[in-house]
C-alpha cells in the first residue's frame, strides 16, 4: 500500500496543530447517562474531569467532551431532543471550566449540534466544535463557528437516529458517493458562511447511519475522501459493526462494548493506513500505540 497522508496545519480557536506527520488521538469523554459505550462512568463533573486528565497523561491529544448520546433510537438532532441545549450545557460547562482549570494547555474538542451549546463553550474555552451533522440540524451552527474561528470537525450522517435502524442497505459505491456529496455539501456551507478550510476536519461518520458491514466497504475505500482536499478523523472506537462481526466468538451475541478493545485496534490500524489524520477513541494508550505502530509504516513507505 502507498499512501501519501495530506501534512498541513489545522487551525483551532486560539492555536495551530500539525496534521499529517503523526496520527492524533482524540480521547472520548461521555458525560451522559446512556452512551452507548460508558454511559453513567463520568456523569459528575469531579469524574469527567479525572478521566480527562487520566486520558492527557496517557497520551491524549485533544479531549472530546459529549453531553448528548447519539446512539441509534435516540431523539438527538429532533425538533424537540431527549436532551435541552440548557441540560447539555449544564453537564458540559463545568467540566471544561474544571479541565483547563487543572491543565489550562488542554485541547478540548466539543460534542455537539446544538449552536447555543457551542457558542456557550467557545466562551468558556474550547477549541474545536464536533458537530456530528456536518452543519444539518442547527441552522445556526456555521455562523457560531465562523465567529469563533474554531476548529471543526465535520462529520457525515445519514438521516436521524432514530431512523437508522430501518435504513436500507446501500451498494458501497453508492455509499462512497453519499458519503463524499455529503461532505462536500458540508464543506460548501462552511465556505459560504465563512469559514475557512484550513479550520475543517472531515469524519465519514462510521455507524452514523451506516448498516453494519457498510462500514467495512466505506473503512476500505477511506482514502478516496481524501480528493476533498481535506484530513479525515476517524471515530470507529467500541462501534456496534466491530461487535456484530465478533458475535460467533461470543456465542452467536454482539460482544459487548468493553470486549470490542482488540477489534478497534484493528480498525484503526486500517483507518490510519487509508488516510486517517485523527482516531477519536475511549481507549487512548491502545490507540497511541497502535498508531505509533502504524505511522511507522507508512513512514517506511518506499
Amino acid at each position: 500500500m502507498s499512501l501519501s497522508r495530506p501534512i498541513t496545519e489545522w487551525q483551532l480557536r486560539t492555536r495551530r496543530l500539525s496534521l499529517g506527520t503523526r496520527t492524533l488521538i482524540m480521547g472520548v469523554i461521555n458525560i451522559t447517562p446512556d452512551s452507548f459505550s460508558d454511559g453513567g462512568q463520568f456523569l459528575s463533573p469531579n469524574q469527567a474531569i479525572d478521566h480527562a486528565l487520566k486520558l492527557t497523561e496517557e497520551g491524549a491529544d485533544i479531549l472530546d467532551l459529549g453531553a448528548e448520546s447519539t446512539k441509534p433510537g435516540t431523539q438527538a438532532g429532533a425538533e424537540s431532543p431527549t436532551v435541552s441545549a440548557e441540560e447539555e450545557q449544564s453537564r458540559l460547562l463545568p467540566v471544561i471550566e474544571g479541565i483547563l482549570k487543572a491543565a489550562p494547555q488542554t485541547i478540548l474538542s466539543i460534542d455537539t449540534y446544538k449552536a447555543t451549546t457551542a457558542r456557550a463553550a467557545l466562551r468558556v474555552g474550547a477549541e474545536v466544535i464536533n458537530d456530528v451533522s456536518g452543519f444539518s440540524w442547527d441552522p445556526a451552527m456555521p455562523l457560531v463557528c465562523a465567529e469563533a474561528k474554531c476548529g471543526i470537525v465535520l462529520m457525515h450522517t445519514r438521516g436521524l437516529p432514530g431512523e437508522w435502524r430501518t435504513q436500507l442497505q446501500l451498494a458501497p459505491n453508492a455509499l462512497l458517493n453519499l458519503v463524499r456529496s455529503g461532505l462536500a455539501e458540508s464543506l460548501s456551507l462552511a465556505q459560504t458562511s465563512g469559514i475557512t478550510p484550513e479550520s475543517i476536519v472531515l469524519d465519514p461518520g462510521y455507524g452514523f447511519g451506516k448498516r453494519l458491514d457498510e462500514n467495512y466497504a466505506l473503512l476500505a475505500q477511506q482514502s478516496q475522501l481524501l480528493d476533498l482536499g481535506r484530513p479525515l478523523l476517524a471515530g470507529l472506537s467500541r462501534k456496534s459493526f466491530l461487535g456484530h462481526t465478533l458475535a460467533p466468538l461470543y456465542n452467536g451475541e454482539t460482544a459487548p462494548p468493553a470486549q470490542r478493545e482488540t477489534a478497534t485496534i484493528a480498525a484503526h490500524t486500517a483507518a490510519i493506513l487509508n488516510g486517517a489524520s485523527i482516531l477519536r477513541t475511549h481507549t487512548v494508550r491502545s490507540a497511541v500505540e497502535a498508531a505509533r505502530i502504524t505511522d511507522a509504516i507508512l513512514a517506511a513507505q518506499v
